[in-house]
């Protein structure tokens, strides 16, 4: 029994350390992590910092470089009010814009038959639009699918307000 009880945690020590991973706070759990495909232009920085700031959550993000959106999001019908710099894909359900990762990890919990979220525009603060010396904008994640657009979540910077 004893023996038994010894491997358990042996076992169980093992993957944590041989998964080689931190949680971070808000991160999504290897088991939850599905990928994301993000369409955006090569030459866009924002969109890299949004990259970033998903991967840094726990994602797994594959970047597709494109220089038209415009046929991908007709595709995916993202409405035109939300359209921002890059498209992204995950489990199904899009996300346009600069969507914090509090959000989609919200969104893909809760989304019901809404297609997507979207951030449109680029508001300064947002996850990728970072801005050093100007306060973050308050700004609304805005779920959409059969109907128009409604209110998700409202943010200031990448926090929920």
């Amino acid at each position: 029994m004893k023996m038994s009880v010894k491997l358990a945690a042996i076992a169980v020590g093992a993957a944590v350390v041989g998964g080689g991973f931190v949680l971070a706070e808000g991160a999504v759990r290897p088991a939850e992590a599905a990928e994301m495909t993000v369409y955006k232009s090569d030459s866009c920085g924002c969109c890299g910092g949004w990259v970033e700031h998903m991967r840094r959550s726990g994602y797994q993000v594959r970047v597709i470089p494109t220089d038209d959106l415009a046929p991908i999001k007709q595709q995916l019908n993202v409405p035109q009010s939300l359209w921002s710099c890059h498209t992204a894909v995950i489990d199904g359900k899009i996300v346009e814009g600069h969507v914090p990762a509090t959000a989609v990890r919200a969104f893909l919990k809760t989304s019901g038959e809404a297609r997507g979220v979207g951030v449109g525009g680029m508001p300064i603060g947002s996850p990728g639009m970072e801005a050093p010396g100007h306060a973050p904008e308050p700004y609304d994640v805005m779920s959409f699918g059969a109907g128009a657009p409604t209110r998700f979540m409202t943010f200031v910077g990448a926090d929920p307000a």
